[in-house]
């Protein structure tokens, strides 16, 4: 039986027009702050899909397009590993889009993997709460996601007690795949963004992703189900063998 697509679903017939299309969000939602007093905050995300994009990024156009030097780049999560590590979310991002753009160093706000868990949280809580001062939660103006096959998103995993947390904005996590340690942002944190971008590509999903855009009553959420910011909004970019079941 067909599903109903949601509105806020675009399905695009390959990864590659996925990358495409998420590129050109991010860079008409930077041109939008354009002349406001706030900053461009965009929090990066880890895997295949986002790597892409970043790539994307740092050609032209959209190297030349974007104002670098009013962007402030933060992570939707971090393996608890050192950034020149193959398994580091900063690394790819730095290989893939940072390294290659006119960005200021002290506009990157890396997620400190290589420290201990509890501490390297309580750090980059810290460093958020700088940054966004005397704010209840963080507003960020972009926030970039991808979904896993078990319906995880950022590094809050099914069934996961972080998926409670109602206070902190960064929390030390456990992975069932490794590396096993892990930073994440919280739900509160990605619910309070001006706009979130989830990126969906491969078949190994789509059964997972009809199930999140077409919840059954009664059931327990994933935590990409969570995500829904209260004051901001939510757009599914997916390619067409995500999108297979939908």
């Amino acid at each position: 039986m067909e599903m109903d697509e949601p509105e806020n679903v675009s399905v695009f017939e390959t990864p590659e027009q996925l990358a495409l299309a998420a590129a050109q969000r991010v860079a008409l939602c930077e041109r939008e702050f354009h002349g406001r007093q706030e900053r461009f905050s965009l929090v990066l995300a880890g895997g295949n899909t986002p790597r892409r994009v970043y790539e994307l990024l740092a050609t032209a156009p959209f190297k030349q397009r974007i104002e670098w030097g009013e962007v402030d780049l933060f992570f939707g999560d971090e393996r608890c590993v050192p950034p020149d590590h193959r398994d580091s979310n900063y690394g790819m991002a730095y290989q893939a889009l940072i390294f290659h753009v006119p960005i200021p160093p002290h506009n990157v706000y890396r997620m400190a993997g290589e420290g201990g868990p509890e501490q390297s949280a309580r750090l980059y809580e810290s460093q958020l709460r700088t940054y966004f001062a005397g704010a209840s939660w963080p507003r960020f103006a972009l926030v970039l996601l991808g979904m896993g096959t078990d319906g995880h998103t950022a590094s809050l995993f099914p069934r996961s007690d972080a998926l409670n947390e109602a206070e902190r904005w960064v929390l030390p996590v456990s992975s069932p795949a490794p590396p096993r340690e892990r930073l994440t942002l919280t739900v509160p944190v990605f619910n309070h963004a001006a706009h979130v971008l989830f990126l969906v590509s491969g078949k190994e999903k789509a059964e997972r992703l009809a199930q999140v855009l077409n919840p059954k009553p009664q059931t327990e959420p994933l935590p990409a189900q969570l995500i829904q910011p209260s004051s901001g909004s939510v757009e599914w970019l997916v390619d067409s063998a995500a999108a297979a079941l939908l």
